[in-house]
């Protein structure tokens, strides 16, 4: 029998930022699957599936190469009055990423990590902000939602104003 060389060839691991990039990759896709944000002017807009619960999502603002969001359902937290869970977004067009810049689930980031947190303690929080992001991506897919069940929020005054200014 040949002598087999058991040296094994290392991989380069995948660092917490590496891991991070791509979530933020990966969240890219589903978001821009789920409502194609980048193509919708700033305002409010809900989707509704049969059986679920009604999602808002927020344009803030369109900018040459980033779109600014705000992913909620329309419930509101009794104490805060703010919709909870939301999630606020920052979608890179120029570089296929979605970042989940922070979450209200329940708490602020501040009160989660701190106002002066390290690094480190940073990337853990993004990240565990960009993977609930993208569990609730996958989930709105599976509940029925989509670019078929959204709408342009009748109620938002800016969307009224914008197709105001289309019309004439």
């Amino acid at each position: 029998m040949p002598n087999v060389d058991s040296k094994r060839v290392r991989m380069p691991a995948l660092g917490r930022f590496g891991w991070l990039m791509a979530l933020y990759a990966e969240n890219h896709v589903r978001l821009t699957r789920l409502f194609h944000p980048g193509d919708l002017p700033p305002g409010t807009y809900l989707s509704q599936a049969p059986g679920t619960p009604t999602v808002q999502l927020d344009v803030i603002a369109q900018h040459r190469y980033t779109t600014e969001l705000r992913l909620s359902y329309t419930m509101l937290d009794p104490l805060t009055g703010e919709p909870d869970p939301s999630a606020h977004l920052r979608l890179y067009r120029d570089a296929g990423q979605v970042e989940a810049t922070h979450c209200y689930v329940g708490r602020r980031w501040q009160d989660v990590i701190g106002m002066f947190p390290p690094p480190a303690e940073v990337v853990d929080h993004r990240l565990r902000m960009n993977t609930f992001l993208g569990k609730w991506l996958q989930y709105l897919v599976e509940q029925g939602h989509g670019v078929a069940t959204l709408r342009p929020n009748l109620d938002d005054a800016r969307l009224a104003r914008n197709e105001a200014e289309l019309l004439g």
